[in-house]
């Protein structure tokens, strides 16, 4: 119960935060709706697939023209599905959520004109939808404000109608739009760069294969189409252009700018094939660079001077420090290598992972190389971290980034395995996989403090073109975190109790184990709400064997359910805050609040049953615990008893292992990577045992002999689990 009395204190001395922050945001608000006659007006361009590398002076020099004159960053347009088509864009810019419409993924509906206007079929379905309810909600804000709206092309029309599918004025082209200063809100769609890539009106599932030319030539009909729209905007026009969706089955990062009236002029740039400007980012993605497809709802809203709806859970753009479109370039192809690269790198680590177990068990059976097998286990648990401590090197920057990144993680891999085996806690048997510990708990907690940019763009992290998560801790750091966490504060456990401090390694383990899940859970920090419930169990689970108490399944969901009040409550305080600081745990309330959460429940639902079946997964879960139960089970068969041996000479090692697979299973159980939790834990768990067993003097006799004959007669060894 420590650990829930630190959180609840914990929460208590930030509880002012909110409050007095709560007041601020009624105060902005305040002026936001003051501010709703003194907005201006602001043109929204939708180009759907269009990248930074489509953009330079000689092909397209009016989007580089309007480039030099606004704010940069990379939209990522993740709306439901692995891509978005320009539908779901459209949809999504209209909803102020990710939105989809499922198997009519294509270009929006063609409105049936109404005298000036024009009216968007199928509205009413739209709303009928999962994923489609919050349709209308940009338009119905802009009426709602007594403003009118006007719209260029089905996209911009599907943006800007309102509940009742109605768009005040329309036009399929520019030049029969007729007066342009007429409406505060205005939104044209440029379907030039996907409308190629669609069959029969829809996306299709195969890979982009137009010629590069042939893209050159779409990028300047893009770019002509975006002039004829700009040649007629009334000066003083706020202008945000993105590219809001995708055309093919392969994401990408697309184009984001923001002219602002009165923005300082783009700085000179490194060279002529490149510009720079004020780099966009937002809170919803906390990246100084990247914002996301909801947050372009607000944005418009706000460059007008209309309030945003609740239901939006996007938010404005901001601008920062200069960055230059080649530097958005990089970031996009770092985003799709990483995304490429991560089915095969999670398939060779699963063979060298069985390989490994194959490898081990021949070598035990036949008592040989011992210290291979030794050397073997800490470099196979120091793989993952690796993946996140190779961001520190510009690999990203390699003219062959796949090899560049692999031989990197294998470099990383081999640093960090000598720092564990050589160093001066090489004397203690249970010092190496100590140090591999310390060396996740390290990496990981540095990576939370910092940003998370090691978990960026990582094989084993995140990408912003995959869209899942933008920061904070994700699942498989969870897991490794965890697991770090538990073994490494049992073995410092294991040296107190031989010391006779029993209470104090209790203490210990509770200590660092709540440390690390306020880091987890914390919004702003690790921002994972699963991790907190699955943290909480392993925590419990290694405490009490610790203690030397026992663990029962009815405890075990107890602590579970613990966990889950826990988050609860981190979950409401950051709800408690204004929007603009909220993460998507205080977000998730809100939609708990006013019942629009079961879609992502479903979702995530549906995500964690598909990992089930991952063919990259299931076999490093299945290695590693039919290694370890046959370890157990049959000593002198498998491990030469090195398994009883180290849970005999270091009890408190077992109680880490245990907790941390109750940690997995249950992360396993409430995140959406399902598998992926538990794979990893045992992962980086099953090897670090398996090292202090080779390390651990043993006796005189065989161990495995011993445990061979005491097993033909039914005995139980006292290090069993």
């Amino acid at each position: 119960m420590r650990w829930v009395l630190l959180l609840l204190v914990a929460g208590g001395l930030w509880w002012p935060g909110p409050a007095a922050a709560a007041a601020a945001s009624q105060e902005a608000g305040a002026g936001a709706r003051a501010g709703e006659s003194a907005g201006g007006r602001v043109a929204f361009i939708g180009v759907p697939g269009l990248l930074w590398g489509d953009l330079d002076p000689r092909d397209t020099p009016r989007l580089w023209e309007l480039a030099g004159q606004s704010g940069l960053g990379s939209l990522s347009v993740k709306a439901v599905g692995t891509v978005t088509c320009p539908y779901d864009g459209w949809l999504s810019v209209s909803s102020g959520v990710r939105a989809a419409v499922g198997r009519r993924c294509g270009l929006p509906p063609e409105p049936a004109v109404r005298g000036q206007g024009a009216v968007v079929p199928g509205m009413a379905e739209l709303l009928g939808t999962r994923d489609g309810a919050n349709a209308g909600t940009l338009g119905a804000a802009v009426h709602a404000a007594g403003h009118c709206t006007a719209a260029v092309g089905r996209g911009a029309a599907l943006a800007l109608a309102d509940k009742e599918g109605e768009v005040d004025l329309y036009a399929a082209t520019p030049a029969g739009l007729g007066d342009w200063s007429r409406c505060r809100v205005l939104a044209v769609d440029v379907a030039a760069l996907a409308q190629p890539y669609l069959v029969d009106g829809r996306l299709p599932q195969e890979a982009e294969l137009l010629p590069p030319e042939r893209r050159r030539d779409l990028a300047r009909q893009a770019d002509a189409e975006v002039g004829a729209a700009l040649d007629r905007l009334p000066a003083g026009t706020e202008i945000v252009l993105a590219g809001i969706g995708d055309h093919g089955s392969a994401p990408h990062l697309r184009v984001a700018m923001w002219k602002r009236p009165g923005t300082a002029p783009a700085a000179r740039p490194a060279s002529p094939e490149e510009v720079t400007g004020p780099r966009i980012g937002g809170n919803s993605a906390r990246r100084d660079d990247i914002v996301l497809l909801p947050d372009i709802t607000p944005t418009v809203l706000t460059a007008a001077g209309i309030t945003t709806p609740p239901s939006v859970i996007g938010l404005p753009w901001r601008l920062g420090e200069p960055i230059s479109s080649a530097d958005l370039v990089r970031a996009d192809l770092a985003g799709t290598t990483v995304r490429g690269m991560t089915g095969y790198f999670f398939t060779g680590f699963a063979i060298l992972t069985v390989a490994f177990y194959v490898l081990s068990y021949v070598l035990l059976s036949r008592r040989r190389r011992l210290g291979f097998v030794g050397v073997a286990a800490i470099a196979m648990a120091c793989v993952p971290v690796s993946t996140y401590v190779v961001n520190l090197l510009p690999w990203d920057r390699s003219p062959s980034i796949p090899p560049t990144l692999i031989a990197c993680v294998l470099g990383v891999t081999v640093v960090l395995s000598a720092i564990a085996l050589l160093g001066p806690w090489r004397r203690d048997p249970l010092g190496p996989p100590a140090a591999v510990c310390a060396i996740n708990f390290a990496v990981l907690v540095g990576d939370l403090l910092t940003g998370t940019n090691l978990q960026f763009n990582a094989l084993m992290g995140y990408t912003a073109v995959v869209g899942g998560r933008y920061y904070g801790l994700a699942n498989i750091p969870f897991a490794l975190l965890a697991t770090s966490v538990l073994m490494g504060a049992a073995v410092a456990a294991e040296h107190l109790v031989r010391a006779g401090r029993r209470r104090l390694a209790v203490a210990g383990v509770t200590g660092l184990g709540v440390v690390a899940t306020l880091l987890a859970g914390w919004p702003g920090v690790g921002s994972d709400f699963g991790g907190v419930i699955a943290f909480a169990p392993g925590i419990a689970v290694t405490a009490l064997l610790v203690a030397g108490r026992k663990v029962s399944l009815l405890k075990l969901a107890g602590f579970s359910m613990l966990g889950g009040v826990a988050v609860s409550v981190i979950a409401v305080l950051d709800w408690l805050r204004p929007p603009q600081s909220q993460t998507h745990l205080g977000r998730f309330v809100g939609q708990v609040l006013d019942g629009t959460f079961w879609p992502m429940i479903g979702r995530k639902l549906g995500a964690m049953l598909h990992t089930l079946l991952s063919p990259n997964l299931m076999p490093i879960v299945l290695a590693g615990l039919v290694f370890l139960v046959f370890a157990v089970l049959r000593p002198g068969q498998v491990s030469a008893g090195l398994v009883p041996r180290a849970f005999a000479r270091a009890p408190m090692l077992r109680a880490g292992l245990v907790g941390a697979l109750a940690s997995g299973v249950v992360g396993m159980l409430v995140n959406d990577s399902g598998t992926a939790v538990l794979s990893m834990a045992v992962a980086l768990a099953v090897p670090l045992v398996l090292h202090a067993g080779v390390r651990l003097p043993g006796e005189e006799k065989p161990l495995g002999r011993a445990v061979d004959e005491r097993g033909r007669h039914g005995d139980v060894l006292a290090g069993e689990v």
